[in-house]
């Protein structure tokens, strides 16, 4: 797969730290926006409360909680599962930007993205895909 991909790159313990810290970060983002969120219409898009900077409803900080979670699991396990799930990871964080990004002013943003939402998700995909980039292992 890939054979131009850089393998046993010397960053590699870096690049799992790195998406094994932003993993974490997701999940907690995902723990608060659910305690906030609690009670709420799954897919409610008015008067949406603020976590960590980011809008939120229910449906979003549940998705935020279990890919977080996958993503310090992989990190954790290394081999080239992390390699392979930050490169899939990283190619949805910021396909779903861009799907939100047109989506956002209309009924159907039912992840009630705000534009700050759509950039963390731009900036978190790319960290993501490229800690991919370098993650591949010989096995």
């Amino acid at each position: 797969m890939a054979s131009h991909l850089p393998v046993n790159h010397p960053l590699r313990p870096l690049y799992r730290v790195l998406v094994a810290l932003i993993g974490a970060g997701i999940v907690v983002f995902g723990i608060v926006g659910y305690t906030r969120t609690r009670g709420t219409a799954l897919f409610a898009q008015e008067h949406l409360p603020w976590v960590l900077g980011l809008r939120t409803n229910l449906a979003f900080a549940l998705l935020s909680v279990l890919s977080g979670a996958v993503l310090v699991v992989c990190a954790v396990i290394g081999r080239n599962l992390d390699f392979r799930i930050n490169l899939l990871g990283g190619l949805l964080f910021m396909v779903i930007g861009m799907l939100m990004l047109g989506l956002l002013r209309t009924d159907v943003n039912f992840l009630g993205f705000s534009m700050t939402n759509c950039v963390a998700s731009f900036v978190i995909g790319t960290v993501v895909f490229a800690a991919g980039l370098y993650g591949r292992t010989r096995v």
